[in-house]
Parts: C-alpha cells; structure tokens; sequence
C-alpha cells in the first residue's frame, strides 16, 4: 500500500440521524487493497451505523462514497453485495436446520428447468471450502457447526460472490485461541488476493496483531486514523475514549478477609467433574481456561441454574440448599451470565423493568409494586454507572453492549449479594465501559464481597484476578497464586495440558 494509490473504497462526510441522536457527523474512511483496517471506538461510537451505511442497510443523511475511484451511491443490501462489499455480523447469519452446503449456496442454487443441481453445487461448495481452509462437512447441519466453522461458512460466501471488501465485526467474539489463530491465517491468505477487511474488534491485542492501520471514531466524529506500528497502545486507548487512562486496569486498595464462600466436590456428570475452591471476603479469584473447559458449566451449578448430581456451596462457613436461581438470589449469590442477550436480559422489556426483576421484593408491598421507590432506586445508577439512555422506558434490546451490561450490573448491585460471579464481564464491551466495569469488580471486593471472574482475555483475567483458578475437561488443573509474575504462556500450557 502506498500513498498514491487508489483506495479501494473512500467514504467522505458521511452523516446519519436518528430520532434525536446523530450516530454519524461527517465521518471518513479509506481502504486500500490487501489491506486490513482496524476499526475501533466506544459502544456508540458510530462503527455499526458506518458499516450498515456501506451495507445499504442505511441511507447517510450526507456524504460520498467512492470504489476504486468511481463515485457510488448504495441504495440496499443487494446493491452493495453486487459492488462486491460483504459484512459479517457478529450475529451469523445462517439458517440452523440447514446443511452448511444449502446455507453457502442460498439464493444462488444452481437449478436446471428450475432442478436444483447438486452435483454442481457440492463442486462449487469443495473448492469454496478447500480456499478458506474449512474442513466441515457439506451436509452437516448449521445448528451443530461451531461459531468458527459457520464463520468460514460466511468467508467462504464472501469469496463466492467476488468480494473485494469484507467486513468483519467482532469476528472472535466467540472463539478459542486456536480458531482465532486460524481466522488469522484465512485474513492472511485474504489480504494476499488483494481483499481489503475493515476488522472491528474491543480486543486491543487482536487489533495490533491483525492490523494494517486504525481508524478511530468517538461519538459519531472521526477521531484519526494511525498506521499500527506507530500508534502506542495507551495513545490508542486515549484517541477511543477522550481521556488518559494511565493503566489498563485500575489500582486496588487488597483487603482480602476470610473464606466467604466455598465450594466442595461440585459434580455434573459429563461437564464438571469433582471441582472444588473457595473465594475469600476482598478477593477476585479468575477461573481460566479454554472454551469447553467447564467454567461457565461451574458457575451455573453455583447458582442453581443447573441440577447439580453432587456437591456442597458454602456461605461464611454455612451449608446451603440452592436447587435454583431463586435459591441462590435470596442465599445473596448473583451471577452476570456470559450471553447477556438471552439469560442476563428480558430484551423486549425496559431497561427499568430489567433492574427490577431480581429485587421486586425490595419495591413492592403485598402484591403492589412502587414504582416511584423501583424508578428512583434505578436513577442512581444510570447515574453512577453513565447508562446512556433516553429513558427508563428504553427497551433493552435497544442499548449497545456497554450499556446492556451496566443495567446488568445495576440489578446485581442492588441486590447486594455477598458473592459476585462475572462469566466473560467484558465481552463486546468498549475500552472504557471495560475499564468502568474493572473499578465496579474492584469497589465490591473492597467493600468485602468475594468475586469470581471468567475470562477468555488472559490479559484481563491476569490484570484483575489475585488468584487464578485453570480449569480442563471439566476439572481444576492448575492455580495461580500471583498472577501479576506470570505470563499468558504458562497459563496456556496448564490450559492445554502441554
């Protein structure tokens, strides 16, 4: 890529409104051939509304956009797959009780006197395959793919109509260590037949490893755009969120007490196998490991969430009954689940109806509920957590990631629980609501409440976790007693068994 060539796609000016919200103010945008564009910013950013604006799926109030030179205008989706633009959302498009051949091939079967023609099309669906590196079968079906091999599903679809842009919005979002080394591999081989990615990702580390250069929006403005090997990580962090940040995670004041909360000999047969830890009053305890491992599988029998075939939970020394969520919210256990769409939130009811759920108790009497004391509770939070929104009526379904997790913390928080179990607290979540959420984890701990951390971001669980529990195969294999003198290596190595 040099100075004097012609982009492969230039967007100028490009402005968008809502009722009462400009998401876009005059943004731009150059992507050259072969070239990978990190495209980063806070939840709110503007980057999704930038991107359905290239897609068709939005028509800029304002602005130009230019291919290879040519001025275009993109009306709809179909017009922008037909100038060889394709998007991959975070959420896969693909059909689940079809087979991964139907789904690559849907809307362009190759039909003789309207007969579909499957020989051709496994032909077509082999070579597709074999560019992208994916080895899926062509009849399985598309509900028993992994995340990754329906994302190479898409890759491969991308290839198929032609595509000289690809967009990938928080493409690892849900893989292992080892498929995202693979999608890297695939982005390589990508960026060698001259097609350019616009690769937006809140993984920091996946940015400057995968990255050619930065473009960086903030409230809707675009705020610079950077080669990657000139731009230092905290100038990047400071360009996303407007403010220095001098540390990546904030500094503690440790007042670890005793054990609050134990578990003995959890068990569920072909999930987690004989697990046993505990967590003391003060401390942050990560439990690490590869997807599969059994973390989340661990922590959804401490909360009741599934039937547990043996075990015992302790509370301050005590053994207690949990057979189901309602046990353990009253036993003063919270859990912000990893998938906060579909177990952390009611989507299609307001956020105020959200926070309320667990704490109903609290805001009703006899069978009336005070919405005066449920509204008044919530305000402090949208205060002291900055939740971005229009009102308390705002459905949740309508906030963006960072936001969706701070109303889940906000009804945790107003439970007062005396156990805080995070499973994946940041996932899909901006540099700075990371960064608020890390000092939220850090004032519960210094108020003496005993958390457990999941994460699949070591960085984060070795920046935020005094202990560090590794689980595989449904078992606890290894702890870390100061995670702040090891590195990411050795937690993979007890990860994987090497």
């Amino acid at each position: 890529m040099h100075d004097d060539d012609i982009p492969l796609l230039r967007m100028k000016g490009i402005e968008k409104s809502f009722p009462g919200v400009k998401a876009l103010k005059g943004v731009s945008l150059e992507l050259y051939p072969g070239e990978v564009l990190g495209l980063v910013g806070e939840n709110g950013a503007g980057k999704s509304t930038l991107m359905k604006v290239l897609g068709g799926a939005h028509r800029p109030d304002a602005g130009t956009g230019e291919l290879q030179g040519e001025a275009v205008q993109i009306d709809n989706p179909v017009e922008s797959k037909n100038l060889g633009i394709s998007i991959i959302y975070q959420e896969l498009n693909m059909i689940p009780a079809m087979t991964a051949r139907e789904n690559l091939i849907l809307g362009r079967e190759r039909t003789s006197f309207g007969f579909v023609k499957p020989h051709e099309e496994v032909r077509m669906a082999e070579e597709l395959f074999a560019k992208v590196g994916l080895r899926v079968p062509l009849d399985a079906l598309a509900r028993d793919l992994s995340v990754a091999e329906q994302q190479g599903i898409e890759i491969a679809k991308a290839l198929s109509l032609d595509a000289k842009i690809l967009v990938m919005d928080e493409p690892t979002a849900a893989l292992t260590h080892n498929e995202v080394e693979a999608l890297f591999a695939i982005i390589g081989e990508l960026k060698k037949r001259g097609i350019g990615i616009i690769y937006i990702s809140h993984r920091l580390d996946e940015i400057f490893t995968i990255t050619d250069r930065v473009t960086v929006l903030r409230d809707g403005e675009s705020v610079g755009t950077r080669k990657t090997t000139d731009l230092p990580r905290p100038e990047l962090i400071e360009m996303m969120v407007g403010r220095k940040m001098d540390q990546e995670f904030p500094p503690r004041v440790k007042n670890i007490g005793r054990v609050k909360f134990e578990a003995r000999h959890l068990t569920r047969a072909g999930c987690v196998e004989d697990v046993s830890f505990s967590v003391r009053a003060g401390e942050i305890v990560g439990l690490v490991g590869l997807v599969g491992a059994g973390r989340t599988e661990t922590v959804r029998l401490i909360f009741g969430a599934d039937r547990r075939d043996a075990g015992e939970i302790l509370l301050d020394g005590k053994s207690t009954d949990i057979r189901n969520p309602r046990d353990s919210i009253r036993s003063r256990i919270a859990l912000l689940t990893e998938d906060r769409k579909a177990q952390g939130l009611v989507l299609i009811q307001s956020v105020r109806e959200n926070f309320a759920l667990p704490n109903l108790k609290q805001f009703s009497r006899l069978t009336f509920i005070n919405r005066k004391k449920e509204s008044a509770a919530f305000r402090k939070y949208v205060d002291s957590l900055r939740i971005k929104i229009p009102s308390q009526e705002q459905l949740a379904q309508n906030l963006s990631g960072g936001n969706q997790q701070k109303v889940v913390l906000a009804k945790w928080l107003q439970a007062n629980c005396e156990l805080v179990v995070f499973d994946e607290p940041t996932r899909g979540v901006d540099v700075g609501a990371k960064y608020e959420i890390y000092q939220i984890m850090n004032e519960l701990a210094e108020r003496g409440k005993a958390i457990v951390m999941i994460s699949s971001e070591l960085p984060e669980a070795i920046g935020m976790a005094d202990r560090l529990l590794v689980m595989r195969d449904g078992k606890i294999v290894g702890e870390v007693t100061d995670p702040k003198h090891t590195t990411q290596a050795e937690v993979l190595k007890l990860a994987v068994g090497a």
